[in-house]
């Protein structure tokens, strides 16, 4: 064999031994990488965390929607469930809004103030007339998102509840409110990123409180938010 043939072959046999080297090293390195994963928990809430919660939810497919009436199974809006003289929106002004006013001559009625807006993260000033939609009260879970998951089953006292229930309730930007709809946590979540965590968590005690289960994309979208914020504790009000 000549010098050059010799060399020729030296050279296909060192860059055979490199290729091998080279494969089993990346062969090592997915074991390790996938050792590693097999080895890394997934994100625990801590007890009583809106994550750990969301943890105990009966998760399943939705259910139809037929049958669904808004008024004729929920109740007209808004009511004065708890008898305190006020509906529930005037009740959820009066909690949401900083600085706000009464109409002359009226106990209940909120006839101005500002609002944090926890959707868009934009500042309103509300005043009651022609722009009072300016600011809606969102039901955090919708009543179509509840009737599908297990309130349609229910008698028409539970519903009222849960159509008035502070914690199923906030005051939020009109607009983003109508986007939201009926829409549930996979397929809406609020503009202001900061304050999903607590609106996913408001989401899990209302389902707890009124043992509604979550669809399965439902739960996946939950609880991408919630590993994110594993203390975010559980609302109660």
């Amino acid at each position: 064999m000549s010098a050059t043939a010799k060399k020729s072959s030296q050279t296909r046999k060192t860059l055979q031994l490199v290729l091998i080297a080279v494969a089993a090293l990346v062969l090592a390195g997915n074991f390790i990488i996938k050792s590693l994963g097999d080895d890394v928990a997934p994100a625990e809430g801590a007890e009583g965390s809106a994550l750990a919660t969301l943890d105990t939810l009966t998760v399943q497919d939705a259910a139809t929607e037929d049958g669904y009436d808004r008024e004729a199974d929920f109740g007209s809006a808004w009511q004065d469930v708890d008898d305190n003289g006020c509906d529930t929106r005037n009740d959820m002004l009066q909690r949401d809004l900083e600085d706000f006013e009464l109409t002359d001559g009226d106990t209940c009625e909120v006839a101005s103030g500002t609002l944090d807006d926890p959707y868009t993260g934009e500042t309103i000033a509300f005043e009651r007339g022609e722009n009072s939609g300016d600011v809606q009260i969102d039901h955090v879970v919708a009543l179509m998102n509840a009737w599908t998951t297990g309130a349609a089953d229910w008698d028409e006292a539970q519903r009222v509840q849960i159509a008035n229930d502070p914690l199923n309730l906030i005051a939020s930007d009109g607009p983003a409110n109508m986007g939201k709809g009926a829409r549930d946590a996979a397929e809406w979540l609020p503009e202001n990123q900061a304050f999903r965590c607590e609106y996913i968590a408001r989401q899990v005690a209302v389902k707890a409180k009124y043992e509604l289960w979550v669809t399965p994309a439902e739960h996946d979208a939950m609880e991408d938010v919630l590993t994110s914020c594993p203390s975010e504790p559980l609302p109660t009000s």
